[in-house]
């Protein structure tokens, strides 16, 4: 087999046409960056928006907010679908793992349907990511449930936080498929026993305080008799 003969000024030609194919792909590649990094810090911002609604039970804010984190999500699919070096940098996942966190914590203490990572256009390393963090998330209403003396949701609140634990800690694969999902669910692993024990602190000292409180009725619903008496 023969090898075509060039010129040196055929071979100068075809360095040019490579050189500008590959300044015309880090152009598009670059300006796709830019702006799915603009979109990916949008989803974060509008999904820690989401999370601070729900926590003060403004419900339809997080809804809406939820809404327009999903919009963004959807942007970034469509900007990066044939970019896949730029999708899987990093950034983007980190973008999805807030919109997940936000979903989450907004179906877990409003009671609603909870949506899988095909409805929310994620993977299964963001939406894992995300539901370790909403661990955090339903902490911080429980502790916010105590403080108010409202202890009605709360074991149900931790049970969730326990299943959410035993769903992440089956997931035994290697850091580089899972996204730092090991490090992020014994994280959820350490809130849930802080919560834990807090709350069972917390029942406890409420049991106390109400066998106190029939106890001093008790006394006082016996003596009372014994007045009447004595001043007859």
């Amino acid at each position: 087999m023969t090898e075509d003969r060039a010129t040196p000024e055929k071979l100068k030609r075809d360095l040019r046409q490579i050189a500008d194919a590959a300044d015309s792909a880090f152009a598009e590649t670059h300006a796709a960056r830019e702006k799915a990094l603009r979109l990916s810090r949008d989803v974060v911002r509008t999904s820690a928006n989401s999370i601070r609604a729900t926590h003060r039970g403004e419900y339809d804010q997080a809804r809406r907010l939820l809404d327009s984190a999903a919009g963004l999500v959807a942007e970034i699919e469509a900007e990066l679908t044939p970019r896949s070096s730029v999708y899987y940098a990093g950034f983007v996942e980190d973008a999805q793992k807030e919109y997940v966190e936000a979903t989450a914590t907004l179906a877990f203490t409003k009671g609603t349907r909870l949506p899988g990572p095909d409805e929310l256009k994620v993977g299964p390393a963001p939406y894992l990511n995300g539901l370790a963090e909403t661990v955090g998330e339903l902490r911080r209403f429980v502790l916010d449930l105590l403080r108010r003396d409202d202890v009605s949701r709360c074991e149900e609140l931790l049970e969730l936080m326990d299943e959410v634990y035993s769903v992440l800690v089956t997931m035994d694969y290697p850091e580089a498929v899972t996204r730092g999902l090991r490090r992020n669910t014994d994280m959820a692993r350490g809130v849930l026993e802080r919560t834990r024990g807090d709350l069972t602190v917390a029942l406890r000292q409420r049991s106390l305080e109400q066998r106190l409180a029939a106890f001093h009725q008790a006394l006082g619903d016996t003596s009372a008799p014994a007045q009447g008496d004595g001043a007859s």
